[in-house]
């Protein structure tokens, strides 16, 4: 007698099915099947999934917004100018301008050996800097290269000595 191919599964959310386990080799349909009853049915699955991925995204948007308030906060404290771009660059640049600008101040002055003096250069040459992009560009720059950053960023707005480049 050949082994069966369809079996009733009882599984742990209460609902029972019939699953065809054809497929699977006729020794391997039995642990299969104790498996599928140790899990939700499909549809309690894929209701879970749908209820994780909303509180996934109700997470992130929470701490979006999070992030958006304590970096408005602090381009108010340090008077730090509106950046230019589209609204949406805009806040995540805003959000990105506040994290590498705080992380390299604990870097550079907490953590190591710039002054405060030479901070606020560091922190005046980091005002000019309004376009969204490079801010969204050097998101993942190391902190302490902040400084080297705002250098070559102001190279860039200065006339070459070459016309020709």
């Amino acid at each position: 007698m050949p082994v069966k191919t369809v079996w009733p599964i009882d599984h742990v959310c209460g609902h029972t099915c019939d699953v065809d386990l054809s497929k699977r080799p006729a020794d391997r349909r039995a642990g299969y099947a104790r498996w599928l009853a140790s899990r939700d049915c499909s549809e309690c699955w894929r209701a879970s999934k749908d209820q994780d991925s909303e509180s996934k995204a109700e997470w992130l948007a929470n701490k979006r917004a999070e992030e958006a308030a304590e970096a408005e906060t602090w381009a108010e404290q340090y008077r730090m100018p509106p950046l230019d771009g589209s609204e949406r660059a805009v806040g995540w640049a805003a959000r990105c301008r506040h994290q590498l600008v705080t992380a390299a101040y604990t870097a550079l002055v907490a953590e190591g050996e710039t002054d405060e003096a030479e901070w606020q250069a560091i922190e005046e040459a980091v005002r000019p800097l309004t376009r969204a992009g490079w801010w969204i560009d050097n998101r993942d720059a190391d902190p302490s290269d902040l400084p080297e950053l705002l250098e070559a960023a102001g190279e860039a707005d200065r006339p070459s000595e070459n016309p020709h480049f």
